[in-house]
């Protein structure tokens, strides 16, 4: 038997370590999938598998094909839903803590089951997650189970990120289970693999400091967290500073960094996440947790869509001040490795968080100028950007298509909207789009590379579940080879762009569990 699962082992590609498990027990419990009785693939994402270094056509075969006498033993399903657990896994769920729209509480994965850590053949190390995987020692009352619409959702959502160029936790495979779950009804239950750099966040964090006295967990896990993600970035900081720095804060300044870009990048899409919880921010700088999120059509920087967030907490306009919140949250967890004197610490920490509304800004205002086809900045080109969407948020314009047919050469020539103000506005940006070194031929192909003509529309995502939860993945697949190549001006995925039909209902996302 030993023999068989490590021979598959070796033709399917899977190479697992689980350095996690070396961190103080609290951290985790050693926690199997609860086995489901009829699991389905639903969907497979091959272009991952393979960048993972992993055998698809091995992974997928059944076991007749090759050549293990059991199919039960070696079904792809079978693994994919927790009842096989791949050599090398020791699967875990994972503790954490955080605050949960401002208000903390003691978490951990209530659904998820971490399986291992897969070293591709280059090298890179990764998380694979199984959510939905059944009951935790954390699951606080929860059956630990996810419904499809849910998991598909995280799957368009999260590929669809990854080829806007945003960095984020990516998705395998989802596979039903053959059972029900029940929220407002009974619905058909999935699970989804989830591959991360890791899953550490800023809740992990708090969780090491509400249970430690003495900092040794806190330590630890930062060793850890360095060692797996910053080491090469702490190293360089060394250098620069002959040796003196204290890595703690080399820490602190590299995740501030990735956030500021991450959220930047969002902002630049017109993406919202929803559910901003510090549980809900990995340290690696990866979007994580596709719950109630989604893309804005209508340009309004007040835009909600999560049904449980009712005073507006995570709107559009507010996740920059509210990842430099959370930061603050990881910070705070860091004061005793910062200095052993908790003024002197927070004064440090003080003094790298205020860099956060700096770096944002400066990727923010990068990021909007190549939208706009400008490849340096100039001192107006904050107010240029502004003026524009006020006008957007003014006339109702749709975010991702104003952008886009203003990469038109036509458009880039004269207004699309008669309206004064942008009449004004495209003068000002005309002018500006000569005032610089490359002809108006770059900029066009500059603005096609950096504003999508797809992103995942809401009410394409809903059609796509409707229609999968009825038993019709058509719709999905059509949806996803359309999301896989964003940029493109594909004539056959016109459809993708449009806009939804005007409602009177606002639409509405919702967390899933």
């Amino acid at each position: 038997m030993k023999d068989s699962i490590e021979n598959n082992t070796f033709i399917t590609g899977w190479k697992f370590e689980n350095s996690y498990t070396q961190l103080p027990s609290p951290f985790f419990v050693k926690q199997n999938p609860t086995p489901v009785n009829s699991p389905s693939i639903v969907i497979f994402n091959h272009p991952l598998a393979a960048s993972l270094g992993l055998k698809v056509e091995a992974l997928l075969a059944d076991s007749e094909g090759v050549g293990f006498p059991s199919k039960q033993l070696f079904s792809s399903n079978q693994i994919f839903s927790g009842n096989q657990i791949p050599q090398g896994a020791e699967p875990i769920a994972q503790a954490y803590a955080g605050h949960q729209f401002g208000h903390f509480n003691i978490l951990g994965d209530g659904r998820a089951i971490l399986l291992g850590e897969h070293i591709t053949p280059i090298g890179a190390r990764f998380d694979i997650q199984l959510k939905g995987a059944g009951e935790t020692a954390y699951s606080r009352r929860g059956d630990g189970r996810a419904a499809l619409g849910p998991m598909l959702r995280e799957y368009i959502i999260s590929e669809a990120m990854h080829a806007l160029g945003v960095p984020t936790t990516r998705s395998l495979a989802v596979v039903t289970t053959g059972e029900p779950v029940y929220r407002t009804g009974a619905l058909p239950g999935a699970i989804l693999t989830r591959v991360a750099s890791s899953h550490i966040r800023v809740g992990t964090f708090q969780f090491a400091a509400a249970i430690d006295d003495d900092s040794e967990a806190i330590k630890a896990l930062a060793d850890y967290t360095l060692n797996r993600h910053f080491s090469k970035q702490v190293i360089e900081a060394d250098t620069e500073q002959t040796g003196t720095k204290n890595k703690y804060l080399s820490l602190l300044e590299c995740v501030i960094d990735n956030q500021a870009s991450l959220i930047a990048k969002w902002m630049q899409i017109g993406f919202i996440h929803g559910v901003m919880n510090t549980d809900n921010m990995a340290i690696c700088g990866e979007t994580i947790d596709y719950g109630p999120c989604a893309f804005m059509d209508t340009y309004d920087p007040a835009t909600v869509f999560s049904s449980i967030d009712q005073q507006g907490r995570y709107a559009f306009a507010n996740q920059p001040h509210i990842a430099q919140w959370n930061l603050v949250r990881f910070a705070e967890t860091l004061l005793p490795l910062l200095h052993t004197e908790q003024t002197t610490a927070i004064a440090i920490a003080e003094t790298a968080l205020h860099t956060f509304s700096v770096k944002f800004k400066q990727y923010w205002l990068t990021g909007m100028c190549a939208k706009l086809g400008l490849f340096t900045e100039q001192a107006d080109d904050a107010l240029l950007v502004e003026n524009l969407l006020n006008c957007m948020a003014k006339h109702g314009l749709d975010y991702t298509n104003t952008f886009r047919e203003l990469s038109l050469e036509a458009n880039m020539q004269q207004p699309m909207l008669g309206a004064p103000d942008f009449i004004a506005w495209h003068k000002a940006w005309h002018k500006r789009l000569l005032n610089q070194d490359e002809n108006l031929e770059s900029a066009i192909q500059l603005m096609l590379e950096t504003n999508p003509a797809i992103i995942p529309r809401n009410h394409q995502v809903e059609a796509a579940l409707s229609a999968a939860e009825a038993g019709d993945l058509g719709v999905l697949e059509m949806l996803l080879e359309a999301l896989a190549q964003p940029f493109n001006s594909n004539p056959n995925h016109q459809a993708y762009r449009a806009p939804p039909p005007p409602s009177n209902t606002p639409y509405k996302t919702y967390c899933g569990t």
